[in-house]
């Protein structure tokens, strides 16, 4: 325990000899050789106006340096980055000739300096760190060239084409440009160390991947105001698909073939095709609803709008197909009813009349009983030479009666031909449908893939 004491007694008197030494170097008046004297160095310097006024312009050289970017908004259509921006220029005022050392300033400092008015054009909202100090650095060298440095995280607007959406590659710009001083106070160029952006290659984006960047420099025109040097950082985005194929395509292909269930259903099975066709029509709603949510309410027609109205379209097909199928079914049966009433009622007239007929037949007989009776004699002489005749003739009603027999048949089954090969069988049409919806789908798949890929 008392060498713990001791222990912790030495640190704490170190530790007061160091804060005496520091009170000490801040009380005095020490002077360091290499280290120019600030105060004479700033003596007579007007921050308000810019190094070499009335001469050429200040060319201003400009590095960035991406930290992150953490979010890509569609419906916004906006990204925010964060980023260190660093611009070097020259300046006569502040240059000193005690030593070759470069002198690192705080952002204190910053505030007794000129500095370009450089601004973000496209931002919509940005700020300067400043925790646990402003993120600003000033460095001077003896030549009087500055480096000043900051960080900033803005919102920056980019316009987006959602045509191809998921399936889109878009460009992002960072535009600098000075607010008040024309081409004829300030010239922006890229700094010759600024090749590629440091940083910009190792960010990991959730939904898109930076294929590509350039830098432009170019000349703004504004009637009113002059011409403005103008530098921007344009960058290649390209969408990760794997996500919108999980959570949009992959369930609304298979939506569409649980909707193809349906024709292995049989006709009679009504609540069951009803309430399979419905939960697919108003699932797929869902799934176009919760999907546009995140997107903003653009005129343009994107890719996944496209897709899922296909989806849409195959699944109500499917329901208006057994709707349909049903309706031929029942119109089948219908007529069918009609011709079998058609049949009795045709067979019942028969039947009435061949009873008229019989009875008539009877009548004739016994009023000519008579006179057969009288004349049975001469009928028997006869009967040798026409019994032959009596009983062909006989045997020739049968079969004119059989002969007519059929042609009714066949002018019955033309009639009913008319009638009944209007519709379609419901089984041929599940049976066409179980072949044609797939094979269609295939086919409007590999045209819309091709379409937005390529």
């Amino acid at each position: 325990m008392f060498c713990r004491f001791s222990a912790d007694f030495g640190v704490f008197v170190s530790f007061r000899a160091m804060l005496s030494d520091i009170g000490d170097y801040v009380g005095t008046d020490i002077e360091i050789s290499w280290l120019p004297n600030l105060d004479d160095l700033m003596k007579g310097y007007a921050r308000n106006f810019r190094p070499g006024i009335g001469g050429p312009p200040v060319n201003v050289a400009m590095a960035i340096e991406v930290a992150s970017i953490d979010h890509i908004s569609e419906a916004n259509m906006e990204y925010t980055m964060t980023v260190f921006l660093r611009q070097s220029w020259h300046d006569d005022r502040l240059s000193y000739n005690h030593t070759n050392k470069t002198l690192g300033l705080d952002s204190r400092f910053v505030d007794k300096l000129w500095l370009p008015d450089t601004f973000i054009v496209n931002a919509k909202s940005a700020w300067f760190h400043d925790v646990t100090v402003e993120n600003k650095l000033i460095r001077l060298q003896p030549n009087g060239v500055i480096l000043y440095s900051s960080r900033i995280t803005s919102t920056v607007a980019c316009d987006m084409d959602l045509t191809k959406y998921p399936m889109d590659e878009q460009e992002c710009m960072l535009d600098l440009e000075s607010y008040g001083y024309s081409s004829e106070d300030i010239v922006y160029h890229w700094s010759e160390s600024q090749r590629h952006i440091h940083g910009l290659d190792k960010l990991e984006l959730s939904q898109f991947t930076i294929t590509d960047y350039r830098f432009v420099t170019e000349m703004m025109n504004f009637k009113s105001a002059g011409r403005f040097p103008r530098l921007s950082l344009r960058f290649q985005l390209r969408r990760n698909r794997g996500v919108y194929i999980i959570q949009s395509y992959m369930p609304s292909i298979l939506l569409v073939a649980m909707s193809w269930v349906s024709f292995w259903i049989s006709q009679s099975a009504v609540p069951a095709r009803v309430t399979l066709g419905i939960t697919t029509v108003l699932t797929m709603t869902t799934l176009m609803v919760s999907a546009r949510s995140s997107l903003p309410r653009a005129s343009a027609i994107k890719a996944l709008d496209v897709y899922f109205w296909i989806c849409y379209v195959f699944v109500f097909a499917a329901l208006i197909e057994y709707a349909f199928a049903h309706y031929n079914a029942d119109y089948r049966l219908k007529e069918k009813a009609k011709v079998k009433a058609s049949k009795l009622s045709s067979e019942s007239i028969v039947k009435n009349g061949k009873q008229a007929m019989v009875l008539f037949s009877l009548s004739v007989t016994g009023m000519n009983q008579g006179v057969v009776i009288s004349n049975r004699h001469s009928r028997t002489q006869r009967s040798t030479s026409e019994i032959p005749g009596e009983f062909g003739g006989e045997e020739m009603e049968p079969r004119r009666r059989r002969s007519r027999q059929p042609e009714e048949s066949e002018e019955e089954r033309k009639c009913c031909s008319k009638c009944v090969c209007k519709p379609i069988d419901a089984d041929t049409i599940d049976i066409y449908a179980r072949a044609v919806f797939p094979f269609t789908f295939a086919v409007v798949n590999v045209i819309y893939w091709v379409a937005y890929t390529m």
